[in-house]
Parts: structure tokens; sequence; C-alpha cells
């Protein structure tokens, strides 16, 4: 019994955070500087690939950085950081969903010129319209995310 709840000690802890960030979707929190880090890094990474990629570029990097360190999770036999970084990948599909549906509204504060990475992406593509639902899409991923931080113990790898 005790071997059962060390297992999933971490993904009961989990649930309510998890559950917390999808109600408050949009809501502002310490963990959005990370992102806000590591998105703008992404701008600066990616402006050697042109203006289209540039403007991705944020939010690929706030996509690879999570999958990194699950890899690196993963190769090092580590489940709790595996499940540690699906939870950062959920909440950065968060950030995205919420960046992604503001694209015809621009109402989120802006860095810098104040240029809007998902209207520009979306307007390129001739597909602004449909912001909500790719915002939408993107929280769908988040939940995915989530639900593989909180049972990734169901694996043999958490053991």
């Amino acid at each position: 019994m005790l071997s059962l709840l060390k297992r999933w000690i971490f993904s009961i802890l989990l649930i309510p955070v998890c559950v917390y960030f999808l109600l408050h979707r949009g809501e502002y929190t310490l963990l959005d500087n990370f992102h806000l880090i590591v998105h703008e890094a992404g701008h600066l990474f990616f402006s050697f690939f042109g203006t289209f990629v540039q403007f991705l570029g944020g939010t690929l990097m706030q996509i690879i950085i999570p999958i990194l360190f699950l890899i690196i999770f993963y190769k090092s036999y580590m489940p709790k950081g595996m499940q540690a970084s699906f939870f950062l990948l959920g909440h950065s599909f968060i950030n995205i969903s919420v960046y992604a549906a503001d694209a015809r509204t621009q109402t989120l504060p802006l860095l810098g010129n104040g240029k809007h990475d998902w209207a520009y992406l979306l307007n390129e593509m001739n597909i602004l319209t449909l912001d909500a639902e790719i915002g939408y899409f993107f929280f769908g991923l988040a939940i995915l995310s989530f639900v593989m931080a909180i049972l990734l113990p169901v694996h043999r790898l958490a053991e």
C-alpha cells in the first residue's frame, strides 16, 4: 500500500494544480514569467529563419523546451521529472491558447514593439477568423498534457 501511495503521490498533488490552471485560463501567474522568457528567447533564436518563423519562434520555443526536459528526464529514468515536464508543457499550451485566441481582439498586453505574433501568423495564413478555434485546440493539448502528467505512474517507467 505504501509503495502504491509513493508511486501516485506526485500525481495526487498535481491534480488540484492542473484543475486550477484549467479553470483559471488566462490569469497571469508566476509560472507565466518563465514562459515569457522562453517565448521571447524563441523569437531571437528563430530570427535567422525569416519573418514568419521568427513570429512563430516564440511559440515553438514554448513547446520545445518542455519537450527537451521530457526527453532528458526520460533518458535519465526520472519519472517525477517527466511528470513535471508534462505539466510544464500543459501550462505552456494554456499560455499559447490564450495568446492565439487573442489574435483578433489583441487585448493582451505585449512586450516590445507590440506586434501580436498570432495576429500576424493567422493573418498570413488567411485564417485569422479561426483564432478562437485554434486557441481551443491548444487548450485541448493542455488538457492532454496534464492527463499525461497525472497518469504517468500507470506506465511501468514510473515504478
